[in-house]
């Protein structure tokens, strides 16, 4: 397991995992898949709470958290340890949405699951929301090229970049007072100092 951060003392109270493309309609793609069950096992090894699946419908339907769900339920997650955000589109609406779920619950316990090579941008927009995350990494894929390898991460970075700029133009603000009803909670996050 690749955690980008130092380990939590005690269990989480949530994993949260993000979602990816779909493959075909109903059909889930490998980097779910790989997402969801490197999120279930962490999930169990660190005995957390709640499992968090996050994603809404980018490509064909049905929805990235419904179709992660399914498969945790599958693999013996219980259904009423199971929360679903399907309204996210990319990965600021993911901390956007499952901040909404995580204050309303007053979780200070949060592992993010995602990609490795995805987790740095992912935990910043967490972070930047105000959201107290550490984060778990799922590793590569057995046979992933270099080439592959430095495609991703040259591509995250260029996210970074432009999730970053978001961040100090202050462009995020509407959208957390709008979902949130307030402003995002620490001046940090407002992007203007």
């Amino acid at each position: 397991m690749q955690d980008q951060t130092p380990g939590l003392a005690s269990a989480p109270d949530v994993v949260v995992i993000l979602g990816a493309a779909m493959a075909a309609p109903g059909v889930p793609g490998p980097a779910l898949v790989r997402r969801l069950q490197f999120g279930v096992a962490t999930f169990c090894d660190r005995h957390a709470g709640h499992l968090l699946v996050s994603g809404g419908v980018v490509g064909p339907p049905p929805a990235e958290a419904a179709m992660m769900r399914d498969l945790a339920l599958a693999r013996g997650v219980p259904p009423e340890r199971i929360l679903v955000e399907d309204a996210s589109r990319n990965t600021f609406e993911n901390a956007l949405f499952c901040g909404q779920i995580i204050r309303a619950r007053a979780w200070t316990r949060v592992v993010v699951v995602t990609d490795a090579h995805h987790l740095p941008r992912a935990l910043f927009v967490f972070r930047r929301l105000g959201l107290p995350v550490s984060g778990a990494g799922v590793p590569r894929p057995a046979g992933s090229s270099r080439l592959e390898r430095l495609r991703d991460h040259l591509d995250e970075r260029l996210r970074l970049l432009r999730t970053a700029a978001l961040f100090l133009t202050g462009a995020h603000t509407p959208l957390v007072a709008y979902h949130w009803g307030e402003r995002s909670g620490d001046d940090r996050s407002r992007g203007d100092r």
